[in-house]
Parts: C-alpha cells; sequence; structure tokens
C-alpha cells in the first residue's frame, strides 16, 4: 500500500503571495504528492478561498495533486460546486482531489449569513449525490428535500472517472455518508487511535450499502514541526486542540527530529490510514519554508524513496 505525504495550510500563513508561491515551488520539484487548503469562507483571519486556490495551483504546477480540507459542502450550492470541480480536474489532467464535509454547527459561516445549521447533515447528504452524478451522467433529474434539478448537465467533466469524493468527519453520521457516498476518508483532528476505530467502522459499514473503499484511500491530517514541545507554536497548537478533542493533544502532533516524525506517521499507518495532510507548525516565511524543506528531505524518504531530495 503505497504512503502519499502531502502537505497543507489553513489560515494562510506567509506574508505575501510570492512566499506562498515559493513554496509551492518547493513541494512541486521536492516530489511532494499534494498540496491542501482548508476551507474557510467568514474568518477574520487571512484564508485562501480553497476551490479558487486549487484552480490558481492547476495552472502553476505540472505535477503535484491538489485538494480542499474539507470543503463544507452544506454552504455552497452543488451545481457551481460540481462544475467548478469539474472544470479544475478537466484543466488539470486530474489532478483534483475533493474532499468533502457538513461543517461544525458552530461553523462561522452558519452565523454570517443568517442560515440555520439544522439539517446541514441531510442538505449534503443531497449535494454530495447531486455532485457525484453530475460528474458522471449526461443528465441529472433530481427531487429532494433541500434540492430539485430536472435534467441537469454539465460539460466538460471531469478527467478522473471516477473524480474523488472523500469525506472528512467522525461521528456515526459522517461515518455512514462515508460508506453511502464516498470514495475516500480523510481525518481531521484524531489521534491514531480513534482514526484507526473510524476506519474500521467505515469499512464495517460500506457493505451494507453495497459498496467497498479500497484499503488505500483512507487519510490523516498532522501538524508537524521539527522542534520541541516547548516550541511557542507547537504549545499553541496543542492548547488549540484541547478546545476540541478529549485526546491528548500531544498525541495528535508530530514533533521532534525527523525519527519521531516517522514514528508518528506510522502509528496512523498502522491503524489503516495511507494518504496524509501534514500541517507545518511555523511562523514566518522563513520558518515554514525551513519546515517543509526538511520533511521533503528528511521524512519523505523514508515512505517514498525515489523522490527526490
Amino acid at each position: 500500500m503505497a504512503i502519499r505525504l502531502g502537505l497543507g495550510i489553513g489560515a494562510f500563513p506567509f506574508s505575501d503571495a510570492r512566499a506562498f508561491w515559493r513554496w509551492v515551488d518547493l513541494c512541486e520539484e521536492g516530489g511532494i504528492d499534494s498540496l491542501w487548503q482548508t476551507d474557510r469562507l467568514a474568518s477574520k483571519q487571512p484564508f485562501l478561498e480553497s476551490i479558487s486556490t486549487m484552480a490558481a495551483l492547476a495552472g502553476a504546477t505540472e505535477r503535484i495533486k491538489f485538494g480542499m480540507n474539507a470543503v463544507v459542502v452544506s454552504v455552497r450550492d452543488p451545481l457551481v460546486t460540481a462544475k467548478q470541480c469539474a472544470t479544475i480536474d478537466f484543466l488539470s489532467g486530474g489532478r483534483l482531489l475533493p474532499v468533502f464535509g457538513v461543517g461544525r454547527d458552530t461553523a462561522p459561516e452558519f452565523r454570517a449569513t443568517g442560515r440555520s445549521p439544522r439539517a446541514r447533515g441531510s442538505r449534503s447528504n443531497e449535494a454530495l449525490e447531486l455532485m457525484r452524478r453530475l460528474w458522471s451522467e449526461e443528465s441529472v433529474s433530481f427531487e429532494g428535500e433541500h434540492y430539485r434539478y430536472e435534467d441537469a448537465s454539465i460539460s466538460p467533466r471531469p478527467v478522473q472517472q471516477p473524480l474523488p469524493l472523500w469525506i472528512g468527519g467522525s461521528s456515526p453520521a459522517a461515518i455512514r455518508r462515508t460508506a453511502r457516498l464516498g470514495t475516500g476518508w480523510l481525518g481531521g483532528t484524531e489521534s491514531a487511535k480513534r482514526t484507526g476505530e473510524v476506519i474500521a467502522a467505515i469499512r464495517a459499514e460500506a457493505p451494507k450499502a453495497g459498496r467497498t473503499i479500497p484499503d488505500d484511500h483512507y487519510g490523516a491530517t498532522i501538524a508537524f514541526r521539527f522542534g520541541s514541545d516547548a516550541d511557542p507554536v507547537v504549545e499553541q497548537a496543542a492548547s488549540v486542540r484541547r478546545r476540541v478533542t478529549t485526546s491528548d493533544p500531544r498525541d495528535l502532533l508530530a514533533v521532534g527530529d525527523a525519527a519521531a516524525i516517522r514514528t508518528r506517521i506510522g502509528e496512523y499507518v498502522a491503524a489503516g490510514a495511507s494518504k496524509f495532510v501534514m500541517i507545518p507548525l511555523a511562523r514566518g516565511d522563513d520558518d515554514l519554508l525551513e519546515q517543509s524543506r526538511r520533511l521533503v528531505g528528511e521524512v519523505l524518504p523514508a515512505f517514498e524513496p525515489r523522490a527526490p531530495v
């Protein structure tokens, strides 16, 4: 089972766009498998809009894949989102890796736009079903609780058939959603133990829907730093995670030397994950570039020996 390492960002950590593109070039040339952008529409912090970022990456790179981690589908129009994803996949030659979630009930997009988070799960289920069909069918008619389509079609459709439709979230509903609609699963702030439990639950649920998900279509998100637990940026990351998990936040981070980071990734591999979004814990352009460069040089070769160092 191939282990693939990607790099991701949440809030925009760079001083300007030029620093971002230097980081993209490093990842493209260094053999990183994929780049990932967290989805956040309403925020006082600087966040790049994830889908338009994917379009920019499609034009600026030739090899690397890219994904959204994870698009909150319950606040987006499914026809527009399906068309955007199909266009990006078509123009990039099949390099888009979309991941979707329903969003937390406290997500700022709901409050900012006056929408209720109620029924976001059923709304997301309908949207995902519509997008999956729009990507592969000539004409889509659909009548649900939230959406009604008649003879809807998009062209060009994605190069990848089927286009990946990975699901985020670890709730029972997210597990059922992945089993019924997803082609893969990407974990968020989860320990290796919890990641293994969710993967096992999806594998048990999928046959009930008459489906199987390949063993190499399970992923995890890990924040990392070459450094110490005492580094301020690590302490801040641990503090944030204490608010969203009952796990020891240190169990969710990969901190130390290259061996420690490889060991942490190995724990998730043992739990069933094989695709990784690695989030650099860094402050400033130079620090973020150095953390990424060290991942490429000291960690990546252990999992992809043929990748350039």
